[in-house]
């Protein structure tokens, strides 16, 4: 993991260098991240999806910060207009993988006990719900944990490879 004091001042120091499009990227894709896994849970309600077992308190917060963190790993891909990368820098940064496992999961941790078909072959509806559900806040966590080093990995990498503007 690369959360050492010197990755997230890099990471603080590329957060305050973005300009408006890449907030606005990151703003997009946390609307798109809530909707995405928020919609198909059920914890943003609509007439499309439904659940047997009610949303829960934590379900909340760990979409918000799921949708927050997913947002700014995005924006992360975004680089701003009449910039080159030079040939020297890598394509990405580590972090993608994280990003992308770390969406998942929180699929899956906001996601209704009952309603995840592969948990319901494993252990039936009543252990998913004594044996799931209880797992699902921790989950949530390890979710957010990878979405937040895939966010402090890309944004390091920001300031420690800075593009360069074209001549």
């Amino acid at each position: 993991m690369s959360s050492s004091p010197r990755s997230w001042r890099r990471a603080g120091t590329a957060l305050r260098a973005w300009r408006s499009g890449q907030w606005t990227v990151a703003g997009a894709g946390a609307l798109a991240t809530a909707v995405l896994v928020g919609a198909p849970t059920d914890v943003l309600p609509n007439p499309l999806f439904g659940r047997p077992v009610p949303v829960q308190w934590w379900n909340y917060p760990a979409l918000a910060v799921t949708a927050a963190l997913a947002g700014i790993v995005l924006s992360t891909y975004v680089r701003p207009p009449a910039v080159r990368r030079p040939a020297s820098q890598p394509q990405s940064a580590d972090g993608g993988r994280l990003g992308a496992v770390g969406g998942v999961l929180s699929f899956f941790a906001v996601g209704c006990p009952v309603c995840n078909k592969l948990v319901l072959v494993l252990l039936g509806a009543s252990g998913a719900l004594t044996y799931w559900a209880p797992l699902q806040p921790l989950l949530a966590v390890v979710s957010a944990g990878l979405l937040a080093e895939a966010a402090l990995r890309r944004l390091s990498f920001e300031t420690e490879c800075p593009v360069t503007p074209l001549a």
